[in-house]
């Protein structure tokens, strides 16, 4: 019997640590010391890449951030009175130490009656897309990242917090050698970025051929791959229709952007079937976390006609394949249990956000989402199938 009164334990795919001011330059080799760097711009820290400062993230130190689950109405009920982004926020808080160190995560994990989770790095979502052009640069920054995941958080730390290290694939031999570097380390799932991979000869899907050897070394390793929602670049299409060039801002209003907002994950999964991944790697174990699941009835819905009309490009029914090998952790306040028959619910994992403001601020109440489905199939999303998928 769990502490929350269940017959089971939760397992939670979406936690997220705070990286302190060195996160990312810690371990950076002495000439790409000045890649990133944080300055004071009007008596606020900004975190500036290559000299460009970022607003991705708006306050990249985190020692003040969004109380966990500010968000929560806002997401349920929408946003009727017109409040402001600071107003939907409300109070912050100073960051404490289990937003920054294992040891006291678990004591706060115990108190939010979650057993184990995966953790997610929070800063690695700006990396890549500000370094595209220089694809070596990408890897020695996103490997200075996982020294410091490994040596702060570990990556599997009392067997019950998972952290995920981030893996870029740009140079195929050096992401074979940051997954061996992250395997050999206790690595049970990487963070693949939903996006196309950035290159010397352009950008191109992670689901060609090119890529097999990887992927078959992470079936080999038994890992998970997850892909989370991320910077994915795709402000540079929505800067072709409103003439801007600024760069994605996920905390500012812009209905343009929110109308297609899903749909870079939408472009991963149908790349993981019409470029042949799913079929040529059949035991991959995908999940995708903190994109909703909003976007996947009508992907499937396009894959089934697609596929109608033009069976000789796939290797075989892609939703089918999208159905048996792709794991979705939804949003709380989206249809649970519809997604769960929609895709099976051996296919959908508890994901809780914590403590980002768009996630739940009590993480087991997730638990009423699924009320109504029978205990066994509340066990699976809430815990089981994410210990099927990292063999636990």
């Amino acid at each position: 019997m769990s502490d929350f009164g269940l017959p089971y334990q939760l397992f939670d795919a979406d936690n997220h640590l705070y990286e302190t001011q060195d996160a990312l330059t810690k371990f950076l080799p002495k000439q790409y010391q000045g890649v990133i760097q944080y300055v004071e711009v009007n008596g606020r820290t900004k975190i500036a890449i290559r000299g460009q400062i970022s607003e991705y993230i708006p306050n990249p130190t985190f020692d003040v951030v969004a109380r966990p689950g500010a968000m929560e109405d806002y997401f349920k009920n929408g946003n009727p009175e017109g409040k402001s982004r600071r107003e939907i926020f409300g109070e912050p808080m100073r960051s404490i130490p289990a937003f920054r160190e294992p040891g006291p995560r678990l004591e706060l994990m115990d108190e939010l009656k979650i057993h184990r989770t995966l953790m997610f790095p929070t800063l690695a979502s700006l990396v890549e897309e500000r370094m595209r052009d220089d694809p070596e640069m990408i890897h020695i920054v996103v490997h200075a990242l996982n020294e410091w995941l490994y040596e702060t958080w570990g990556f599997n730390y009392e067997n019950r917090i998972y952290t995920v290290p981030v893996i870029s694939l740009p140079i195929l031999d050096k992401a074979l050698e940051e997954l061996e570097w992250v395997a050999e380390r206790g690595a049970r799932a990487i963070l693949v970025r939903p996006a196309p991979v950035p290159g010397y000869g352009g950008s191109r899907s992670f689901a060609l051929p090119e890529f097999d050897p990887f992927w078959e070394r992470v079936t080999e390793l038994d890992l998970l791959v997850t892909m989370h929602s991320s910077d994915s670049g795709y402000a540079r299409y929505t800067s072709d229709w409103e003439g801007a060039r600024a760069e994605m801002l996920p905390f500012k209003t812009n209905t343009f952007r929110m109308v297609s907002e899903w749909r870079a994950i939408e472009d991963a999964v149908a790349s993981w079937v019409c470029h042949g991944a799913l079929f040529r790697h059949p035991n991959l174990k995908i999940a995708v976390i903190e994109n909703g699941a909003s976007w996947l009835p009508p992907l499937l819905k396009t894959l089934a006609d697609v596929y109608k009309k033009a069976p000789e490009g796939f290797g075989g029914d892609p939703v089918e394949a999208v159905k048996r090998m792709i794991h979705v952790s939804p949003f709380w306040e989206e249809d649970l249990e519809a997604l769960a028959d929609l895709i099976g619910v051996e296919r959908v994992l508890f994901g809780s956000d914590y403590p980002h403001p768009e996630g739940l601020a009590e993480p087991a109440r997730y638990i009423n989402e699924i009320k109504n489905m029978s205990p066994e199939d509340q066990a699976l999303i809430m815990g089981g199938n994410l210990a099927r998928l990292l063999g636990l």
